[in-house]
């Protein structure tokens, strides 16, 4: 690895070009959402589909997160992140003009596979831009706010290209800043990697991979049909198994995929628990709100998109004051106080009706993405700064793959529980047909497409009773997001606690006097 840091405005160019890559990848996690009633309409997916158009994106980026880090600081994190933008740009093709629901799944998983080498390049790399911590902080500060700023900004890029073009047009986005990102980040960004990366073992990799995505996909089924079916709980266990059989393997390993014992750090778990619980928290927010604003209150794309604002706007301001924070109230403080202000926010969902003000939402939203921001920030920084220089790939698809988790875990968990609910409560008024009673079922979507289909007393009936439902789910959805981010604030207090200093022993004489 080259020792010749680039100057000082040199440097800060290429984390412009980081910034825009993690901008570009999180923008990816939530852009689909205000699209989904579009994609309904025209691909008519059922709504199993609709999730897995929803999640698989993050699901295969996170199963493959620590085997691209580990390449990456193999390969060289610079190599890794642009072979990796030109096959994101690939996959947004194949998303763009995707046929079938089948195929959008295909195609949103393969972006999954190509984003995966971009995430850990990123955070790894400024790594080696920075090497003074203070100057590291702050530009981690700027990369966070850039991360959590697009999972935020999504919805809103969304509602402007679906105001004037098809669903398909939020992926045909990529190309031109994938271009800006290829030529730029050649010129800018320095090669790093491992200088003894050894063997880069395939099994790992494959363990990984199923162990992540077996876990999520269960977890997600079972949220969604409970122990109705013998296939989930068999699944989970083979996920979990295959997660042990890592962490073995890795322990055993000369020059393991991940360093598990980074683990025994508390700073490094409490950062990756913080990291997980607050984009569960956030995804499932803008996936179930974006519905809300669009099915629920009639809002168009672009509307739905600036109502979601104040959380964009907080999370680039808590990204930037990350740093500052931390520096005053100390890391544990800012931390768990991010995660408790961030299930505050969402707690304000619970109280959400079909006609509430939009001052409720615009407070929620903007106190969850200022949270978030701080959060997420201060949570990479303290990953990067547990791990060796030589790992720092690796670790950065540590804290990464937390994130992807996160936002899969979001989409699946709180979509799965909004579903569940919407179709449990939801009663299909007399005089409709069975068919489309059953698309109503399947979704609030479904059952707003079904209602243009039916007289206008029945459609009115079917259209209150659908929303009705799907409040009362986002209700109980947030309410569980909530106590679940009060937990891990409580969790991160605990972990984050400084030991006591151990008494010194009394003097003999003391010990004397005293005996």
């Amino acid at each position: 690895m080259s020792t010749n840091l680039p100057v000082t405005n040199r440097r800060w160019a290429g984390l412009g070009v980081l910034v825009l890559a993690v901008t570009l990848v999180a923008v990816d996690a939530t852009v689909l959402s205000l699209a989904i009633p579009s994609i309904s309409e025209t691909l008519r997916p059922s709504g199993t589909q609709l999730l897995w158009i929803g999640d698989v994106y993050s699901f295969v980026l996170a199963g493959l997160l620590v085997s691209m880090g580990a390449l990456s600081d193999r390969l060289g994190r610079k190599r890794v992140l642009l072979v990796g933008s030109a096959a994101f740009g690939a996959a947004s093709l194949l998303a763009a003009y995707a046929p079938s629901p089948g195929w959008l799944i295909l195609a949103r998983a393969l972006l999954g596979v190509a984003g995966a080498t971009i995430m850990p390049s990123t955070l790894s790399l400024i790594r080696t831009l920075f090497p003074d911590a203070r100057e590291r902080a702050t530009a981690i500060g700027i990369w966070g706010a850039g991360a959590t700023a697009g999972a935020a900004l999504g919805p809103l890029v969304g509602g402007v290209l679906l105001e004037h073009f098809w669903w398909g047009s939020v992926f045909l986005l990529n190309l031109p800043v994938l271009a800006l990102l290829l030529v730029f980040g050649a010129w800018l960004l320095p090669e790093s990697r491992d200088p003894r990366p050894g063997r880069w073992d395939v099994l790992s990799v494959f363990l990984s991979m199923a162990g992540v995505i077996g876990v999520v996909y269960a977890i997600k089924e079972l949220a969604a049909d409970g122990l109705s079916s013998w296939s989930s709980p068999l699944v989970l266990l083979l996920g979990a198994g295959a997660l042990l059989w890592f962490v073995r393997r890795q322990l055993r390993l000369e020059t393991p995929l991940l360093d598990v014992r980074l683990f025994t750090d508390r700073r490094f778990t409490a950062a990756v628990v913080a990291s997980l619980t607050a984009l569960i928290g956030l995804s499932g927010v803008i996936f179930c709100v974006s519905q809300y604003l669009q099915l629920v209150r009639g809002y168009a794309p672009l509307t739905a998109g600036l109502a979601e604002m104040p959380a964009f706007v907080g999370a680039v301001v808590g990204g930037l004051l990350t740093a500052r924070l931390a520096r005053r109230a100390g890391n544990r403080a800012a931390l768990a106080g991010g995660l408790f202000a961030m299930g505050a926010g969402i707690a304000l969902l619970g109280l959400v009706r079909q006609d509430s003000a939009y001052l409720l939402f615009g407070a929620s939203f903007l106190v969850v993405g200022t949270a978030e921001g701080v959060v997420y920030t201060l949570a990479s920084d303290l990953v990067l700064g547990s791990a060796p220089a030589d790992k720092a790939g690796a670790a950065s698809a540590v804290s990464e793959t937390a994130y992807e988790l996160g936002t899969a875990l979001g989409i699946a968990l709180v979509g799965s529980v909004v579903t569940a609910i919407y179709a449990g409560g939801f009663t299909v008024p007399s005089g409709t047909p069975a068919e489309t009673g059953e698309q109503a079922r399947e979704s609030l979507g479904g059952a707003v497409e079904a209602a243009g289909a039916l007289p206008g007393p029945v459609a009115d009936q079917l259209l209150d009773g659908a929303r009705t439902s799907f409040v009362h789910g986002m209700n109980v959805a947030a309410w569980l997001a909530a106590a679940l981010l009060l937990a891990a604030a409580a969790l991160c207090w605990r972990f984050l606690r400084t030991p006591k200093a151990p008494t010194a022993p009394a003097p003999a004489e003391d010990r004397q006097l005293v005996a």
